[in-house]
């Protein structure tokens, strides 16, 4: 794909609708993608058969307990470590990373504890190239309570780590949800986006013209960035899964002049 950029399909979003590991990596093909994300390892082997990347994995456990709470550091550090291991053999950038809910936790202490955790790691994740993204989620629809669902708090968190290896997720769904002024966003901060997925908004179904978001700019605006990585579609289709994600795929290549 021209300007570097790659795309990739999230895994469980056809699980969702009800494929098994070996339609979901046969559809990947099919239609046309480079790679797959948040496939569990034990199908990663029939992914590379299949001429596909692992774009990414999960860094840890869980998405509600994360890194902004201290006494879940050690298991997360383990976890993290381990799987910075995986990447390095399989070859992958991107281990995606989660805040933790708050549960009255401010988001002050957030910042401090989730930049804490991260701390212990990031030399780790320098020395393998690899890169732990922070994902930022809607706390208002899919994921209540979620501490990093503003693009700000993310970006102070990195500035308090100064890592290379620490970055964010940009979720275009969610922070639609969360804050809207995506193009602006993308263009002011775009060098702590080390990874993007996307989806249409409301529904988080297919990325199209039925949606309130037009996303041919939002990915002119990704390219125009300089990005040069994957775009991850996470969204779960309401009609034939391989148009829908073929669609997809053609819609975002259309733009990048592919």
């Amino acid at each position: 794909m021209s300007h570097g950029i790659r795309s990739s399909l999230a895994w469980w979003c056809l699980e969702e609708v009800g494929l098994a590991p070996r339609e979901i990596i046969a559809l990947a093909a099919a239609a046309g993608y480079d790679g797959i994300e948040l496939a569990e390892p034990e199908w990663w082997p029939a992914i590379a058969e299949a001429g596909l990347a692992v774009a990414a994995h999960r860094g840890h456990d869980s998405l509600e307990v994360g890194l902004n709470r201290r006494d879940h550091h050690d298991r997360i550090e383990q976890e993290l470590l381990a799987n910075i291991d995986l990447a390095t053999r399989w070859g992958f950038p991107t281990l995606i990373c989660f805040s933790g809910n708050r549960n009255g936790i401010s988001d002050e202490e957030g910042l401090e504890m989730t930049a804490e955790g991260l701390r212990r790691v990031a030399h780790a994740a320098e020395r393998a190239g690899v890169s732990l993204a922070v994902e930022l989620l809607n706390s208002r629809v899919d994921h209540p309570d979620y501490q990093c669902d503003r693009t700000r708090w993310g970006v102070r968190l990195l500035h308090m780590i100064d890592s290379p290896a620490v970055s964010l997720l940009y979720d275009v769904y969610h922070m639609q949800i969360m804050e809207g002024d995506i193009i602006r966003t993308i263009r002011d901060d775009h060098r702590a986006f080390s990874h993007y997925h996307v989806a249409g908004k409301p529904g988080r179904n297919e990325p199209d013209s039925s949606q309130e978001l037009q996303y041919g700019p939002v990915y002119r605006a990704i390219a125009e960035s300089g990005y040069r990585g994957w775009v991850g579609m996470e969204f779960v289709p309401t009609r034939d899964p391989l148009a829908s994600f073929r669609d997809a795929r053609l819609a975002l290549e259309a733009e990048l002049g592919s």
